[in-house]
């Protein structure tokens, strides 16, 4: 069976390497592994959903990081606006990196486990939900995410995700309309969409 960024327990050889990159002022070290996605540098969405990302006027609470990978975006918002993060991701490997990466960067207030989307997650009601959604792995698991962000949002709290117009940004716009009664294209930067939902 293919071995992909989104598979459980990935069995293919460790190949480790740590890098810096600068994201909201802060240069963060992180170290990253085979069969994780955006292994040599932070992906060009993820970079576009942090800049884009603000918690002005959103209610007080975490930030959940759905498909957190190794862990960029959800690092660099906790940095970026002092909240406490959660982290989950369904691929053992990533989780185990951003959990090193969170240590490597300081950022205290990072609860990092394994979830397969909202399974596991570990409070009822999140101030902000974040997404570089895991595209490969297919509609049903992208409106997956979409669709169960909402019960898990305080009145006022946002899903903000990050989706490639080719790979599948119209349609995540339209589902996210429809559950939400509203969306918000924040950006939009070389074919990558920043959607934003509120709960209302």
């Amino acid at each position: 069976m293919t071995e992909h960024y989104f598979t459980h327990s990935p069995n293919t050889p460790h190949d480790r390497e740590q890098w810096s990159f600068e994201l909201k002022g802060k240069i963060f070290q992180f170290i990253t592994d085979s069969h994780v996605f955006s292994k040599k540098t932070v992906d060009f969405g993820s970079r576009v959903l942090i800049d884009a990302f603000s918690d002005d006027n959103l209610p007080e609470g975490k930030i959940l990081d759905v498909g957190c990978g190794y862990g960029p975006v959800g690092l660099a918002l906790a940095y970026s606006t002092k909240r406490p993060v959660e982290m989950v991701d369904v691929n053992e490997r990533a989780v185990a990196l951003a959990e090193e990466n969170a240590t490597l960067n300081g950022i205290k207030e990072a609860d990092v486990h394994v979830s397969d989307i909202y399974e596991a997650v570990h409070l009822k009601e999140y101030a902000v939900i974040v997404s570089n959604p895991p595209i490969r792995a297919g509609k049903r698991v992208v409106h997956s995410i979409l669709e169960g962000a909402c019960p898990l949002l305080a009145k006022g709290g946002t899903l903000t995700v990050v989706i490639q117009k080719k790979q599948g940004a119209p349609s995540a716009q339209k589902k996210m309309q429809e559950v939400f009664g509203n969306v918000e294209v924040v950006t939009r930067d070389k074919g990558y969409f920043i959607l934003r939902s509120v709960k209302n």
